[in-house]
């Protein structure tokens, strides 16, 4: 197939981008600038400049494509998230950009779309599980993922396929994992929510083969990741991986101070992520989190 990627430089997108030439997908990723361009063709992608605000440029670099895979993205990395306007790019991105790419998937004749998506999304379920079917809760701070999600979702109603794949957050090669290995380092805390709550992780090498998944999965939603953990289970893993005995979670005072930012990340979610392998023969390489997820990073 022939699959265009935006967010290809990304933590996302480079997983994804391996995974599609792995199998013998031929790629083509949106560029904004000739940096970006140059790291793209060392990655034996085919460079498009422009943006992801240009619908009519986009429209004609899309023209020909079997699939669109929207990963951009542009978050911020620990306490710099709280600072004010630090969402601003990233939420126009999914609320805006995400509307501008299916509309112009459409005109393109594009057949099918994936869209990246997030699971903290749902709302609080204590030690329930949580399927895709399960309540989300939408704030301010979750809205601009529920726009993406819906743009996705006019796209199939107007007679195109979509899929939508929610997320665990990422563990790996990112930059939010090394400043949370940075911080057990030094003895800070680092755990958020209540410690007995669940968490939903995915390992950044998962991200690529969801996707390759997804280009022949039945249009619908799907939930990504590792099997759900205990949040103190995995603030435990990073001291360990650190050499630290001592890793804490953040304070309920700090965390409340985080206001409707930090809330989705606190919630206790038991997600499963079944569906896309029962749809799709999607199987996930890394379903269980453990200690050697974070090795890898702090060898690097």
């Amino acid at each position: 197939m022939k699959v265009f990627v935006t967010g290809a430089t990304g933590v996302m997108g480079r997983s994804v981008v391996r995974s599609l030439l792995a199998a013998g997908h031929d790629v083509i990723g949106l560029a904004r600038d000739p940096e970006r361009a140059a790291m793209l063709d060392a990655m034996d992608v085919l460079p498009v400049r422009g943006t992801l605000f240009d619908q009519v440029r986009l429209a004609e670099a899309f023209e020909g494509c079997d699939v669109i895979c929207n990963m951009a993205t542009r978050m911020p990395i620990g306490w710099s998230g709280l600072r004010a306007g630090a969402w601003r790019a990233n939420d126009r991105l999914r609320s805006e950009g995400s509307r501008i790419v299916a509309k112009a998937a459409r005109t393109a004749g594009v057949c099918r779309l994936i869209q990246e998506s997030v699971s903290y999304l749902y709302a609080d379920a204590g030690d329930n599980w949580i399927t895709e079917s399960s309540p989300i809760s939408v704030t301010a701070a979750t809205e601009p993922v529920i726009l993406a999600e819906t743009a996705a979702e006019e796209f199939r109603d107007a007679g195109h396929e979509s899929v939508i794949l929610r997320f665990g957050s990422i563990i790996g090669d990112d930059g939010l994992t090394r400043w949370r290995l940075r911080r057990a380092k030094a003895g800070r805390p680092i755990g958020l929510g209540a410690p007995e709550g669940w968490t939903h992780v995915v390992h950044v090498d998962d991200i690529g083969t969801a996707v390759v998944a997804s280009l022949t999965a039945p249009s619908g939603i799907y939930n990504v990741g590792a099997e759900p953990i205990r949040r103190a289970d995995l603030v435990v893993a990073y001291g360990r991986a650190v050499g630290a005995t001592d890793a804490a979670f953040i304070s309920r005072l700090l965390q409340r101070l985080g206001g409707d930012r930090l809330e989705p990340l606190t919630r206790s979610q038991r997600v499963r992520s079944e569906a896309l392998a029962t749809a799709a023969a999607w199987r996930s390489d890394h379903p269980q989190f453990g200690t050697d997820w974070l090795l890898d990073v702090v060898s690097a």
